[in-house]
């Protein structure tokens, strides 16, 4: 017990000490407001979203990058650079259990992770080297086709794969895992994987350009295109993101785009809040949630993309 609020005490002060190291660094210089004031008002809106995500089925990076971006007096570079360690961490924190349970197959996983971490590093430095208004002009087109994708994408517990590719099959793809909600063993294959690569290129340049993360994107090809079952694609996805976005961040964390005072309050806001999110997600209904987070999306989208217009400032 006594460990329990040692911990819970070190998570707490840690953002505190992050913010008043950086304070000079970060703090707007035409705002009254003391120094402290962004990092609390960010940790409560990172907590926020964090509850949001779990219950709308979203990364909290998704959110995050959009909706600070937008609506935050913090340069857009910093941003991405946050919103890869608020996503990563998720990551982290997920991949390991998810890995232990079967779901999270390193066969599927690491050849798309390969291209997705390469790619990422790329997008990342074009990220860093385009004007602030073409970054937001591209994130608000990117983040309404995310709208369009939650609105439009089907899910399939268990596609049917009559034949797995001749890559797969090479890559020895393919796996069993325990359905426990059924008491199966769920034994799946893929195709499509060529295809399937590919568009992993692209996921990987705009998850490093936007520092977005990647889940919404990733679960769609894996499931949708590739055929592996939702609780696979959806376990396997959080694991490449653990790797994708740890080769952007380093990109953005080598340019000085990655400021603690940022990081932190966000990453103990979003896990804080996603802890919340887990239990509040058994009473609450989980359609009516995903049309607000669809809402946040589509307004934080809309801003972005009217403020690199320069119609919004």
């Amino acid at each position: 017990m006594k460990i329990r609020y040692l911990s819970l005490f070190l998570i707490l002060i840690i953002p505190l000490f992050a913010t008043s190291v950086f304070a000079d660094s970060m703090t707007p210089t035409d705002s009254s407001m003391p120094w402290w004031a962004w990092p609390l008002i960010l940790f409560i809106v990172t907590f926020i979203l964090g509850v949001l995500a779990v219950l709308g089925g979203v990364g909290g990076g998704v959110l995050f990058v959009p909706i600070v971006g937008g609506f935050f007096p913090f340069n857009m570079d910093f941003v991405r650079g946050a919103g890869l360690f608020v996503a990563l961490a998720g990551a982290l924190a997920a991949g390991p259990g998810l890995l232990k349970r079967g779901f999270a197959d390193l066969r599927l996983a690491i050849p798309l992770a390969l291209i997705a971490s390469a790619s990422a590093i790329v997008g990342a430095m074009i990220g860093l080297a385009l004007p602030p208004h073409v970054v937001n002009i591209a994130l608000g087109g990117t983040i309404l086709m995310i709208v369009a994708i939650m609105l439009l994408a089907k899910k399939s517990e268990y596609p049917e794969v009559k034949k797995a590719d001749a890559l797969s099959q090479a890559l020895k793809i393919s796996g069993i895992y325990n359905e426990i909600s059924t008491g199966k063993e769920i034994e799946w294959k893929v195709h499509r994987t060529p295809q399937a690569m590919i568009l992993f290129i692209a996921i990987g340049i705009m998850a490093g350009m936007f520092g977005l993360g990647a889940g919404w994107a990733n679960v769609p090809v894996l499931n949708l295109l590739m055929g592996a079952p939702l609780k696979v694609s959806v376990a396997t996805s959080k694991f490449l993101l653990s790797i994708t976005d740890t080769s952007a961040a380093w990109i953005y964390l080598n340019n000085g785009a990655v400021l603690p005072m940022m990081v932190a309050p966000s990453v103990v806001g979003i896990m804080l809040g996603s802890v919340v999110g887990v239990r509040i997600l058994a009473v609450a209904k989980p359609k009516v949630v995903r049309y607000i987070v669809i809402a946040m999306l589509l307004f934080a989208g809309v801003r972005a993309l009217l403020k690199g217009l320069g119609i919004w400032k």
